[in-house]
């Protein structure tokens, strides 16, 4: 059986391949919570949270990544994606 701390450390682990590439560019992303129904929720910091290209760098690297990391993620969202 997983645990949360478990499972927290699986998504902290998937967001570190993809820090570098975020702090790059002024930006990051934190964990915020996985709720029960195994929603992740993330939160863009600095740069990413006004770029106009967070939801392709979204779709493209952060979702693909968690739920590679982690299949039993049921979804993943931002709470704070820019609109395009």
């Amino acid at each position: 059986m997983i645990t949360d701390d478990d499972l927290n450390q699986k998504i902290e682990n998937a967001l570190d391949e993809l820090r570098p590439y975020l702090e790059a560019d002024g930006g990051g992303i934190a964990l915020i919570d996985v709720t029960d129904d195994m929603v992740v929720k993330l939160k863009y910091l600095g740069a990413c949270s006004s770029c106009s290209m967070s939801t392709s760098t979204f779709k493209a690297g952060v979702e693909q990544v968690i739920l590679k990391a982690v299949p039993n993620i049921s979804k993943v969202e931002v709470i704070n994606m820019p609109s395009s």
